[in-house]
């Protein structure tokens, strides 16, 4: 049995295709709207959104609740591949993901070195981690930052170019047709069949200078070569080191906890064959957060099973009675967990939520019977007398109860929407643990009674009879009261009515509570138009005006990315607090000081975010609005015009 933070997201299949050096435009015409049309045929499909980008289009779609993973993807790949043609040549070929391509990771990690260059640890990362992690299962693809591939270089020589009679054209083909391998047939003779390879690699800068280009004219002629890292196109920092991210993205249907488990193991596994000076650590885990939330869920369970026992107690003031529902409470919360299991719903937040307001209801039937076993006991009758006729005398008022609550917490299952969504586990699991509670009730409960109740009640001695009276006599006063003046009751309870209806009006309402996850994450806008390494500089300086919070240790890890989406002026910052019991401040106080912090540096925009409580997608941006039209001139110009009215 599975356990996640919430339930299931829906169903959501993303397709990302990269055509280098294309604008936005170009991308949406050639690329984008192609790949839209052929998606919308594909069966179960809700919603199609798309994002247009330099260099990229992405294209994520929604499926209902009813749609299998496997097959949705299988079935976006087919819809795709037979569009392929009608992309633009120089495109690459789409790449389908099982999950939301906007979707943050739920775990990041961090390469760094101190021997190995940037090109070597990239090579490192390509070659030996991301294959290791990507196999994790649930992993549905592994995001890479800050990588720098080694490249070679060419510098050309224009005013020797244009000596030569050759342009740039020339060297483009001589450069596309220079390697060579490919199967050259075979040599027979009467005692040897040799097969024949045509290799022409060219593997050092010295190769590229010797390449011909035309009429005995060299490359080493016309340019120089070097090998070199590639230019940047993301820039990663880990505490201010500089290195590779690695950002794990889970399948839309997959466990969280299993997936960190498994990274985790695989990141041991490869830690002891790195080379020296090389770590791979992981800089944020969701399933802390997750792991943390269970635990206090579990806690809350053992608690109210333990003030269910003793209230019990308390008022029945007989062991033997005492310990009959007490049984038959966790009977019920363990067959309700099987339902659970049978179902294929998860153990999350909201179904142990459930099970936590079940326990209070799972013993309330088991009490109406054992109530009027006892009743029948003392009015003289045998323990299997009493047990027949007295669960016979309740068994349809038990009956009408558990229809009456089933009735209530069923509908919350189908809410339209994403109330809907979260609450449909929500609701089935109670509904599951009424209805066991009422079946233990008339089953079990009178069983045991007949067994355990055969001298009657007997009445406790010492401080628990004097507890167990004075609740007695509390409660036979104040019902006394309550009968002989009815007016006065009906009046008390329109108070608190109205009370309740004004305190409801000033309670400020939201979709998702604000938690304390131990981390934030903000997003940062420099200018458009500046290049990476200054965007890169003012990411630094916030995290010099963040140093304090790190001293302090309320901050225990900055992972910050430069480059976002490939925009130069874009970055992203991921801040791992301090666990809870750690630091005295809460996540949101720290987070009013971080924005302090990005506000300190010029010319640049950035605001803390607290990652929402059930990973909503867009959760937490506010209110968004979209100008749709067919003119991309027209919207900017009413866009700039919406800018300026707003200010």
């Amino acid at each position: 049995m599975s356990a996640a933070s919430s339930p299931s997201p829906p169903i959501r299949n993303s397709a990302q295709t990269t055509y280098d050096g294309a604008a936005p435009e170009t991308i949406d015409q050639e690329v984008t709207q192609t790949i839209e049309g052929a998606v919308a045929r594909v069966s179960g499909v809700k919603s199609i959104s798309s994002n247009s980008q330099f260099g990229t289009s992405r294209v994520t779609l929604e499926f209902g609740d009813n749609v299998d993973l496997a097959v949705a993807a299988n079935d976006v790949r087919d819809a795709i591949g037979r569009v392929t043609n009608q992309l633009p040549d120089d495109a690459d070929e789409p790449q389908i993901i099982k999950a939301d391509s906007d979707s943050q990771p739920i775990m990041r990690l961090a390469v760094t070195s101190t021997t190995l260059s940037m090109e070597d640890l990239t090579k490192l990362v390509d070659d030996e981690i991301i294959d290791r992690l990507a196999a994790v299962d649930g992993v549905a693809d592994v995001e890479l930052y800050g990588d720098q591939e080694k490249v070679f270089r060419v510098d050309l020589n224009q005013a020797a170019l244009a000596s030569r009679g050759l342009t740039v054209t020339d060297v483009s083909n001589a450069l596309a047709s220079a390697a060579l391998d490919v199967p050259a047939g075979s040599l027979k003779s009467t005692t040897q069949d040799i097969v024949v390879r045509a290799t022409a690699s060219l593997t050092k800068p010295e190769d590229f200078s010797n390449l011909l280009i035309k009429n005995n004219i060299r490359l080493r002629d016309v340019a120089t070569v070097m090998l070199g890292a590639d230019d940047e196109s993301t820039s990663l920092r880990s505490n201010g080191v500089q290195g590779v991210g690695l950002g794990v993205i889970r399948q839309a249907q997959s466990n969280t906890l299993s997936i960190s488990t498994g990274v985790k193991a695989a990141v041991d596994a490869m830690s002891a064959n790195l080379p020296d000076g090389t770590r791979v650590v992981i800089t944020s885990d969701d399933a802390v957060f997750i792991e943390g939330a269970l635990h206090e869920v579990e806690l809350a369970l053992g608690l109210s099973a333990l003030i269910v026992v003793v209230v019990l107690y308390l008022f029945l003031r007989d062991w033997r009675a005492t310990l009959i529902p007490a049984i038959t409470m966790p009977v019920a919360l363990i067959g309700t967990i099987v339902a659970i299991y049978m179902v294929g719903f998860s153990v999350n937040i909201l179904t142990l939520l459930a099970i936590v307001l079940a326990t209070g209801l799972v013993v309330d039937d088991a009490i109406v019977v054992l109530e009027n076993i006892v009743r029948r006991r003392t009015e003289g009758m045998g323990p299997r007398a009493a047990a027949v006729l007295g669960t016979q005398e309740v068994f349809f008022a038990v009956i009408a109860t558990t229809a009456t609550l089933a009735a209530v917490f069923i509908p919350l299952s189908f809410l339209p929407g994403q109330l809907g969504g979260l609450f449909r586990e929500f609701g089935f699991v109670l509904a599951f643990a009424v209805g066991l509670s009422s079946i233990v009730a008339l089953t079990l409960c009178p069983m045991l009674a007949s067994r355990m109740l055969k001298e009657g009640l007997k009445e406790p001695a010492g401080p628990l009879a004097w507890f167990g009276n004075v609740f007695a006599s509390t409660y036979k006063s104040t019902l006394s009261a309550c009968l002989n003046n009815p007016l006065i009751v009906i009046v008390v309870a329109l108070i608190f009515s109205g009370l309740s209806w004004i305190a409801f009006g000033m309670i400020q309402n939201e979709l998702t509570p604000r938690e304390d996850r131990a981390s934030i994450m903000m997003r940062v806008t420099a200018p458009q138009g500046v290049s990476l390494e200054y965007t890169r500089d003012q990411l630094q300086r916030i995290e010099e005006n963040l140093q304090p919070l790190r001293d302090s240790g309320e901050i225990r890890n900055i992972y910050s990315i430069t480059g976002m989406n490939g925009s130069s002026n874009t970055g992203f910052m991921v801040l791992t607090l301090a666990p809870w019991a750690d630091r005295e401040r809460t996540q949101n106080q720290i987070a009013a000081d971080v924005t302090s912090a990005a506000n300190r540096v010029p010319a640049l925009r950035g605001n803390a975010m607290q990652p929402n409580s059930l990973r909503i997608r867009g959760a937490g941006n506010g209110l968004q609005m979209a100008m749709v039209g067919s003119n991309y001139a027209a919207l900017t110009a009413w866009r700039w015009s919406a800018v300026i009215m707003r200010r």
